[in-house]
């Protein structure tokens, strides 16, 4: 029995330093797997901190918190944003509303630890205003001609709080239509935490929805416009029976008649009468509504003056209330006895508006 014990008792010794061996084993491989996940939490918490920064510098962007985005600039610089307007307190509520509609989401981290630098790429949805603007630009000028013409001097301040409040009109009645864009942020650690390095111009671009500055796109308009009337010289295309109708939000116009007579000069010319209904909310004319070309051997005609006075043509210049209904005329000088063809649509209407033609027999 002895013997037995012994033996026993050797075969058990190895067998336990076997296993004092694996749990060594054991506690060297969890310290190993902590170590590593130490440095992959630091790791992945560094890389989450460039980013943040970023997601902090969009919401203030939503908020228009300068403050904030300023804060997160390495540059501290947002002088970009006045060249568009969007610190201009005239346009503040306009570009707020505009850019609580911003949307964004991060879709790449570029990250560099030894460097201190990242580059974050976010997808951004954002209010593209090409709409809103035509439509404040088309009806800022029918105001402005319409008070001009009424005798009335605006000054410097009153002109942009008109403008203003017509871009914020147009803002709450025009669909909003969106756009996407992807910008790549580059960020870098600095003494006072991550920063994006400076103010890029697609940024400025989103928060502004795509304007660029107001003053500077009614100029463009305006010389467009103007570039338009000089190159234009191929009539519209007509039928017969075709006859000058238009309705809009703005007005309603309708030939009645068109007449042969002579100018102050003796030449003859063209009077072309038609109904004008104002459609808006305001006092209008004809003359800020309207725009009536008239064409005659594929060449524009100009604009004539009667020998005899003509009611109608006054009433063309005369500012009527709302819901009004007036006959007006307008006069052309002709060159020879051929047909004329009229092309009538909204005036400062860009980029479109719905128009209508007609073909006038003179002889």
């Amino acid at each position: 029995m002895d013997n037995q014990t012994q033996e026993l008792k050797e075969a058990a010794a190895p067998k336990k330093k076997k296993k004092k061996g694996r749990a060594g084993l054991f506690i060297i491989l969890l310290l190993v797997i902590l170590a590593v996940g130490g440095v992959g939490a630091y790791y992945f918490m560094a890389r989450q901190q460039p980013q943040k920064a970023v997601e902090t510098f969009l919401s203030n962007m939503q908020a228009m918190n300068f403050e904030g985005m300023s804060s997160l600039l390495q540059s501290n610089d947002l002088s970009a944003l006045d060249d568009a307007d969007i610190r201009d307190d005239a346009y503040m509520e306009f570009f707020k509303g505009i850019n609580q509609k911003m949307t964004y989401k991060i879709s790449k981290n570029q990250f560099n630890i030894q460097n201190g630098t990242a580059n974050i790429t976010v997808r951004i949805k954002y209010i593209d205003g090409s709409d809103i603007y035509k439509e404040t630009i088309s009806e800022f000028l029918r105001q402005i001609v319409s008070t001009a013409f009424s005798g009335k001097e605006l000054t410097e301040e009153e002109t942009q709080q008109k403008l203003a409040a017509i871009l914020q009109e147009k803002a709450s009645t025009v669909e909003d239509k969106f756009m996407e864009a992807d910008i790549t942020y580059p960020v870098i650690k600095t003494n006072e935490g991550w920063k994006i390095v400076s103010l890029d111009d697609e940024t400025v671009k989103i928060m502004s929805a795509n304007f660029k500055n107001v003053q500077d796109e009614i100029n463009n308009e305006l010389n467009g416009m103007d570039e338009g009337a000089v190159q234009e010289t191929e009539p519209p295309s007509a039928a017969e029976g075709d006859s000058i109708d238009i309705t809009n939000e703005k007005f309603t116009i309708h030939y009645t008649k068109h007449t042969i007579s002579k100018d102050f000069g003796g030449s003859p010319c063209l009077l072309v009468y038609y109904d004008y209904t104002n459609n808006s909310t305001a006092a209008s004319s004809a003359m800020v509504d309207v725009n009536l070309q008239a064409y005659q051997n594929g060449t524009a005609l100009s604009a004539a003056i009667p020998e005899t006075n003509e009611e109608a043509i006054d009433m063309f210049m005369e500012e009527i209330e709302p819901g009004r209904t007036v006959n007006v005329c307008q006069a052309f000088s002709l060159k020879d006895e051929s047909d004329v063809t009229l092309q009538a649509g909204e005036a400062f209407s860009f980029g479109g508006g719905s128009t209508s033609s007609q073909i006038l027999k003179v002889k």
